[in-house]
């Protein structure tokens, strides 16, 4: 467990960068996508097959797989233009409601039903996320096609989490990303290709930062998710995902100059200690909490 928890929190560092990267526009969301996934599909690849990493799943997970890696793609698109299309902080906070959706996925669906501690930490973590991005942003949300596309993104992300906890219970990490990655790459340049992206013409900076999303924000960062996924609670590791917005807001001030107030700060603790609660073992009541509150009261009375 120690090392799945070392595994997320440094995944959850890799992924962090990725919306400051996709805020410099350099490229579509949808070709950003297609080369975050084809370039780590050209280094996993290889890797595989050189050191018969790769074991060949059952018909029905391969299947699961490809159908993992094509609803990925998909979200990674559908989140890099609700970024594009909006801000920043619209697009983060309702792909980060994804804990919501997962908490009610994985009540359906999976054995592991949330716990107690699960829903008041998700409720505490998403009332941070909101001081963080500000409740005048939250309150002034425009429902147009930016906004349906973070939602969309959220759903897709919570659908990905709960599928891939089910694969990675049957495979191992190696052979579900190899699979996942090629597949999103090939649903993602068929897009490309069918909406009429242009893959070439990018500047040497452009090249460089998708070069960065493959290998850092999607190899590397979601080998070690996938790590954690498998030998972790799925609604933990969502709830923990939310952690990549306090860090994306630090690297937002650290290089494009956005300010950092007050408000900002306490949403982050409240994120991070909604996130420590639903690792917290011990079965937290709010009912048991009010009546040892009440018998500390009644004891004080009592007292000469």
């Amino acid at each position: 467990m120690t090392k799945a928890r070392v595994a997320l929190v440094v995944g959850i560092i890799c992924i962090s960068i990725f919306p400051i990267l996709v805020k410099l526009n350099l490229t579509s969301g949808v070709i950003s996508a297609f080369y975050r996934m084809a370039i780590a599909s050209a280094v996993i690849l290889p890797y595989v097959l050189i050191s018969n990493k790769f074991k060949l799943p059952s018909k029905k997970m391969l299947l699961l797989s490809i159908l993992c890696g094509i609803i990925f793609g998909a979200d990674v698109a559908v989140w890099n233009i609700a970024i594009q299309e909006s801000t920043a902080t619209q697009a983060t906070l309702l792909t980060n409601l994804s804990p919501v959706w997962v908490g009610i996925g994985a009540f359906f669906f999976l054995k592991d039903k949330p716990t107690q501690n699960f829903w008041i930490g998700t409720v505490i973590a998403i009332f941070g996320m909101v001081l963080l991005v500000g409740f005048s942003t939250f309150l002034n949300f425009n429902f147009n096609v930016a906004f349906c596309f973070g939602v969309l993104s959220g759903m897709l992300y919570a659908v990905y989490m709960l599928t891939s906890k089910n694969i990675l219970n049957e495979i191992d990490v190696i052979s579900f990303m190899t699979i996942s990655v090629v597949s999103s790459a090939i649903s993602l340049g068929l897009i490309s290709y069918l909406i009429g992206v242009s893959f070439t013409g990018f500047s040497d900076l452009a090249w460089f930062v998708l070069l960065i999303q493959g290998l850092v924000c999607q190899l590397l960062a979601w080998l070690l998710i996938s790590y954690a996924t498998k030998n972790m609670r799925a609604t933990r590791v969502s709830v923990s995902l939310l952690g990549q917005a306090v860090l994306a807001t630090l690297l937002a001030w650290l290089f494009l100059d956005e300010k950092i107030t007050l408000q900002m700060i306490l949403g982050g603790f409240f994120l991070l200690f909604g996130i420590r609660i639903t690792f917290y073992q011990k079965q937290l009541s709010l009912k048991k909490l009010v009546l040892k509150r009440k018998q500390y009261k009644v004891n004080l009375t009592l007292k000469p």
